[in-house]
């Protein structure tokens, strides 16, 4: 069993919060294909990172799926349509083994 994690940021590079229906799209399509969907919402986590000696900062939200096999390559086209939807240069999906006890 696997454990798929996005990290899908709440505002564009200008500053624009995106609008509730890319979330919306989203949900429904992974509700469908997985089956089920966790969506951490309500109180935004912040990401930080470096880059050319600069901090930046980003208010995401993560949502989850858990997956019987992981098919890399759906994943891969997944994010790529992510990160055109949501104007980013990168979206960051990560996944991880679980055992369920």
């Amino acid at each position: 069993m696997q454990l798929v994690q996005i990290l899908l940021p709440l505002y564009d590079n200008s500053g624009q919060h995106f609008g509730e229906e890319l979330y919306t799209q989203m949900r429904r399509e992974l509700t469908e294909r997985f089956g089920g969907l966790t969506a951490f919402t309500s109180a935004p986590a912040q990401g930080l990172w470096t880059s050319e000696g600069k901090t930046h900062r980003d208010d995401i939200v993560v949502f989850e799926v858990m997956a019987d096999e992981l098919d890399t390559q759906w994943w891969s086209h997944y994010r790529q349509k992510l990160e055109r939807m949501f104007r980013q240069d990168t979206i960051v999906i990560r996944a991880q083994a679980v055992k369920i006890l």
